[in-house]
């Protein structure tokens, strides 16, 4: 997550040179694109971790550092 970014509340994914930016809202890629073995094991995360990514939005749009978020297990 970047400090102050743009809304909708989402994070930023990254896999062997791809990007993506998923909205936490519906975990759907908004921008990019990961392989499709990378897009369900960061959407697997982003289902285990929803609350905390929102949290984590909150804090990072006050400019707070939004901490950081254990990896899947």
């Amino acid at each position: 997550m970047y400090f102050r970014d743009h809304r909708p509340p989402h994070f930023h994914a990254e896999y062997g040179g791809h990007k993506a930016s998923v909205r936490i809202e519906d975990l759907q890629v908004t921008d990019g694109r990961l392989p499709a073995r990378a897009e369900r094991m960061v959407t697997e995360w982003a289902k285990q971790h929803r609350s905390e990514l929102q949290d984590a939005w909150q804090r990072a749009e006050l400019r707070q550092d939004p901490g950081k978020i254990a990896p899947l297990e």
